[in-house]
């Protein structure tokens, strides 16, 4: 008889097939995840720009690693910053043309792999999984 996978194993495997997946896909279009993650939030927000500040929290990184992620997305031309003229302690990050070309791809390879992961799911069982996805989700947030 084969034994049952316990779920923490199932979902440990899982995020390392997904991790592997969208890493190579990303790389296909020299993106890492981080910057991915920043291109997304920054193409939701109003005027395709928000303050530092606001970037950290919407990714729950640290300052530092937010800066950092920066730091090398402004060298590659994705992003620019800007200081608020008001306050000059704020500082503003906004997606460039080429960042706002290399997040439509991003998304694309996003769907393709979505699309691949619920293959075979009709859209009702999609639905579901992603509903219990989210409630396991916030069973380990609390």
């Amino acid at each position: 008889m084969t034994e049952k996978v316990p779920s923490i194993f199932l979902f440990k495997q899982i995020h390392d097939a997904l991790e592997k997946r969208v890493n190579n896909g990303m790389r296909e279009i020299k993106l890492t995840f981080s910057q991915v993650s920043v291109l997304r939030t920054l193409s939701n927000a109003s005027g395709c720009q928000m303050s530092m500040k606001e970037l950290e929290k919407a990714l729950h990184v640290a300052q530092s690693t937010t800066a950092r992620i920066v730091q090398n997305m402004e060298r590659n031309g994705l992003v620019d910053s800007f200081g608020d003229a008001s306050d000059k302690r704020v500082k503003y990050i906004r997606l460039t043309e080429k960042g706002k070309i290399l997040n439509e791809a991003a998304q694309q390879r996003k769907d393709a792999d979505e699309a691949a992961m619920f293959s075979g799911f009709s859209e009702e069982e999609k639905q579901m999984c992603l509903s219990m996805l989210e409630r396991v989700k916030r069973n380990l947030m609390l």
